[in-house]
């Protein structure tokens, strides 16, 4: 046989050994700010593989984390559940006694009974003391797990030898942590084309905290007209430059492979990005805050031939739908005995006109201290058009109309003591049954 022929053979076989359930890819940036990507309004970055995920699929622009960092988000994603619900309420520790429970029924394991092939490539941050693993990922339904970290991932390591990756060798000389990953993601996206489907949660390192790109994109963007710390930082604009280069490799890789059409594509970031390298543009507060540019995210769908194309979505929506949504997608019964807080978005990703049923959304984040950031213990809640944020230290209250004012700059509590009265009510009842 010849090699075109064996190889239009092969894509065939694997186009219909996946036919019945999609394929998922997850792709997760850490601390990635709503505004820094081309298809959000940026114009100093440069994201054109995310930005065609865009044209070819679903944006949504009020799409939030159910915390404002990290762990929590993620511990979101995994069950379904509010962090309140969960118990992880703030970033784990390197000795932190809390993890994700191995019982829980998290949505790998979910989707590996429902006859998925489930990996996670990089980041999981669920794990508590990294002694002792008790919240090891390979406990949690993932059938490959791959360059994730063995120690604490706190302060960022970007460039072989990886601290917190002491087993990882380099495949490269002078790798670069991000190019590594997005080469997994390619590499598992290759071995699993036939067979099963697949379910791929790609959760990138960058560009967290401490920033370190490419020294030679970092100079790009440098020289750019606009280049600053906190607004068209370089440094971020590098390393996200490198994770939109791996987007592209991902979706190169399922159209070389055929599997373009039937493979769900998600790009979304764990909370906002962080005031001292970014602005979180037309929001305000940034990581640690309740405020929009603390728990506003961006969040891309891309399921061609399901999701249509170039199409926009404002309904708010929250990491604890992603768990019910993909089970809903997967085709996959949701567990016995566990309850879910947030709820399939699935009828929305086809139809991203459609309305979901009216809700209120809830942020729980009680801290000892102020965080490092600036953040304060708080919490939050919000409707269709209003939000109200209660600083559980002070006491104080503040009010917010999202559709006049989605800056958040006019506190409006002192005029609408009413309406701050009954959301208040609302959040109490809301913790209570968390």
């Amino acid at each position: 046989m010849r090699r075109r022929e064996f190889l239009g053979s092969l894509l065939a076989t694997a186009a219909h050994a996946q036919k019945g359930k999609p394929n998922i890819v997850f792709i997760l940036a850490d601390d990635l700010g709503w505004a820094e990507l081309g298809c959000y309004g940026n114009t100093f970055n440069s994201t054109p593989n995310l930005d065609r995920l865009a044209a070819e699929g679903l944006r949504f622009t009020h799409a939030y984390s159910a915390a404002p960092v990290c762990s929590p988000m993620r511990a979101s994603f995994m069950t379904g559940q509010t962090p309140a619900r969960v118990g992880i309420l703030d970033y784990l520790r390197a000795d932190d006694t809390n993890h994700l429970s191995p019982k829980l029924p998290t949505l790998p394991k979910m989707l590996r009974q429902a006859g998925y092939h489930t990996g996670l490539i990089g980041k999981w941050h669920l794990m508590g003391d990294y002694r002792t693993r008790p919240g090891d990922p390979k406990l949690h339904g993932f059938d490959e797990v791959i360059c994730s970290e063995q120690s604490y991932i706190g302060p960022g390591y970007y460039w072989h030898p990886y601290k917190h990756l002491p087993d990882v060798q380099a495949r490269t000389p002078n790798e670069y942590l991000t190019d590594r990953l997005n080469q997994e993601a390619v590499d598992f996206i290759e071995r699993n084309a036939r067979g099963k489907p697949f379910f791929l949660y790609l959760a990138h390192y960058a560009p967290h905290t401490r920033l370190s790109g490419k020294p030679e994109l970092e100079k790009k963007y440098a020289a750019r007209d606009g280049a600053g710390k906190n607004r068209n930082n370089p440094q971020l604009a590098a390393m996200l430059e490198s994770i939109d280069e791996g987007a592209g490799r991902i979706l190169a890789t399922l159209d070389k492979l055929g599997l373009a059409q039937n493979t769900l594509v998600i790009f979304c970031s764990d909370n906002g990005g962080e005031l001292n390298v970014t602005t979180n543009t037309g929001l305000r507060g940034g990581k640690s805050m309740l405020y929009e540019g603390g728990i506003r995210v961006p969040f891309i769908a891309r399921w061609k031939g399901h999701i249509p194309a170039g199409t926009q979505s404002s309904e708010p929506i929250c990491s604890i739908d992603f768990y019910p949504t993909l089970l809903d997608i997967a085709g996959a019964k949701p567990p016995a005995n566990h309850t879910i807080d947030g709820v399939s978005i699935a009828a929305l990703l086809r139809k991203p006109a459609g309305k979901l049923k009216p809700r209120d959304l809830a942020w729980y984040y009680p801290l000892e201290k102020d965080h490092f950031l600036g953040g304060k213990s708080a919490a939050a809640i919000r409707d269709r058009r209003w939000k109200l944020i209660e600083f559980l230290q002070s006491g104080e209250k503040q009010l917010f109309d999202l559709q006049a004012d989605p800056t958040e700059q006019h506190d409006l509590a002192p005029s609408q003591p009413d309406k701050v009265a009954l959301l208040s009510a609302r959040l109490k009842d809301w913790r209570a049954r968390m």
